[in-house]
């Protein structure tokens, strides 16, 4: 797995990339193509959360869990899919949250939200690859403890970071974060089994906004085009 990682981040990061637990998993990863099994997302959309948000860019860090394991869905970024590819159901309940929340948003046709990442929003999976038709198949490999070093990396060297965390896989994520100097944001996850609990309504983009503003932070513009 070579590095493509955004110099930023890269700057940060670096060392992580020299320890155990990540040699073992490169050599897990090299071990599945071996073993003939498509590996999702392709390697150089792996660290697109990453490439699509320099640290310093950095605004709000929305959490996931896993990649979509179905062909040409992921890409890198948590819930969104490549153009093309059918809105999966999160992500159309996420749309609809917007419409309701944000005035005059329209549900776009497509589900990929690289014009989020590139507004400082971080689409961050806590795992960041899968295998195909396989959910789950790569937790517990090595990613958490690369994406829990990032999250609290962000912790510790930013400040006023807005995180949304939808879902109690995303909501444990709080120990990770110094919470007197950041924000964060908890709603239920937006898929069909527990949207209906807590997260239509919650006005996640709108207070998102409302914090932005009122530290003179440019909002972001949710709508996807």
């Amino acid at each position: 797995m070579a590095i493509d990682l955004e110099p930023s981040w890269l700057n940060i990061l670096k060392d992580e990339f020299e320890k155990d637990y990540m040699i073992r998993l490169k050599q897990f990863l090299k071990e599945e193509k071996e073993a003939g099994h498509k590996v999702y997302p392709k390697g150089s959309d792996i660290f697109n959360a990453f490439n699509k948000t320099p640290f310093n860019n950095l605004k709000v860090v929305l959490l996931g869990q896993d990649p979509y394991h179905g062909p040409n869905q992921a890409h890198g970024l948590s819930f969104s899919v490549q153009k093309g590819i059918n809105p999966p159901p999160s992500l159309k309940n996420i749309y609809k949250e917007l419409q309701s929340d944000i005035p005059g948003f329209t549900i776009p046709s497509h589900g990929e939200l690289t014009e989020w990442a590139e507004q400082g929003v971080m689409l961050l999976n806590a795992t960041l690859t899968v295998r195909a038709g396989s959910p789950g198949s790569h937790q517990k490999k090595g990613w958490e403890i690369f994406t829990d070093t990032v999250i609290k990396t962000i912790s510790e060297q930013k400040e006023g970071i807005i995180f949304l965390l939808w879902g109690k896989f995303a909501q444990a994520k709080t120990e990770l974060i110094e919470t007197q100097k950041h924000h964060v944001l908890k709603a239920a996850h937006p898929s069909p089994y527990s949207a209906d609990n807590g997260f239509f309504g919650c006005r996640h983009f709108s207070k998102t906004n409302t914090i932005l503003e009122k530290e003179g932070k440019q909002p972001i513009d949710w709508q996807i085009h």
